[in-house]
């Protein structure tokens, strides 16, 4: 089967890994994952233009709904390319919801932003999905989309780490999870190396913000991250994603507190454990649901969790054969064969 998604690829964020990951699963089982558009070295994806051999579009949506590339007249042709029930939406953002705010956290600025994005969605296909094992919605299909990549894995080598903490992404509505992991290192921060902050909007809004008048989205506070010798670091393309987690004994995992609400995953929570030990600040259930009974030993937890952060970063070793743990559970249950085999099924039925 030869599937087209619709995609705003980023170079320095977003799913550039996962939807490679899928493009290289599918030709391994016989089909061919593609995205439509054209070639752009710097996101180096499948792009194509033609639609004629197309078996099913699937429009990935998160943060916008807008074409990268194109315009009115190339969405026509995607939806022409396919019949409606093969074609289906990914929404990857929680968007396809009422308006939801959890703490300074809002899936739309108001309700009216709500009916607008759910009557797109309902306009391109019948088949919604969202990447939560529990959707709210009735009509909302559950498929987790993201998925794990055994060929990420970088060795649980720590002889030359050069941080002993750091967080890759960018600062979008994540101030509020992450000031509980750096509340949780104030008391042991002289016990602690180098500890980073890798992406946009730690130190100030990202140039853009101002613009699209979304700077609250990317609040902090630089100051204090300062005074607790936090350093920031500027983003990397999405390739090396992995790779930059890897300079670190451990790597924390947050998610936007809407994400955490309705207990949607996204890609950081796949591409951790494979560069490094990861140090979840979730939900233990919703851990435990994705990465297996063993990730509860390295959730964050409500409790000294000062304590928890220094015994990961004292004994890594120990949480090392946690993490394979984990990396074995993720490859036998989240792998993306596994999860285009999902697709392929939500596809045809």
């Amino acid at each position: 089967m030869r599937l087209v998604f619709v995609y705003w690829p980023f170079e320095d964020q977003g799913s550039g890994n996962i939807i490679q990951g899928y493009s290289e699963a599918a030709r391994t089982l016989g089909h061919e994952v593609t995205v439509y558009g054209i070639p752009y070295d710097k996101i180096p994806l499948d792009y194509t233009l033609d639609l004629a051999s197309a078996d099913a579009v699937v429009f990935l949506l998160e943060w916008t709904a807008d074409l990268y590339y194109g315009d009115h007249l190339d969405l026509t042709r995607l939806l022409g390319a396919v019949p409606r029930r093969r074609r289906l939406v990914i929404d990857g953002d929680g968007k396809y919801n009422d308006l939801l705010r959890v703490g300074d956290d809002f899936n739309h600025a108001d309700a009216e932003a709500s009916r607008r994005w759910t009557d797109i969605c309902d306009s391109l296909s019948d088949k919604i999905c969202q990447p939560t094992l529990c959707p709210v919605r009735p009509n909302v299909r559950p498929f987790l989309f993201y998925a794990y990549n055994p060929a990420w894995e970088v060795p649980l080598d720590f002889s030359a780490k050069e941080f002993d903490l750091l967080y890759v992404g960018h600062s979008k509505f994540r101030w509020q999870p992450m000031m509980r992991v750096l509340k949780a290192l104030e008391p042991i921060r002289d016990r602690l190396g180098r500890v980073g902050l890798v992406g946009r909007g730690w130190d100030a809004p990202p140039e853009w913000a101002s613009t699209m008048e979304i700077e609250e989205h990317y609040a902090s506070d630089p100051a204090y991250l300062k005074a607790l010798d936090v350093e920031v670091l500027p983003s990397v393309p999405f390739g090396k994603v992995i790779s930059t987690m890897s300079r670190s004994v451990a790597n924390i995992v947050v998610t936007r507190p809407t994400f955490s609400h309705l207990r949607l995953v996204t890609p950081r929570l796949f591409e951790t454990p494979a560069a490094t030990i990861p140090l979840f600040s979730l939900d233990p259930d919703h851990a435990r649901d994705i990465f297996g009974e063993a990730a509860l030993e390295l959730v964050l937890p409500e409790h000294d969790p000062e304590e928890k952060l220094l015994d990961i970063i004292g004994r890594p070793r120990y949480y090392a054969d946690v993490t394979q743990s984990l990396r074995q559970h993720l490859a036998a249950h989240h792998s993306h064969a596994a999860r285009l085999r999902e697709l392929l099924a939500i596809v045809e039925a």
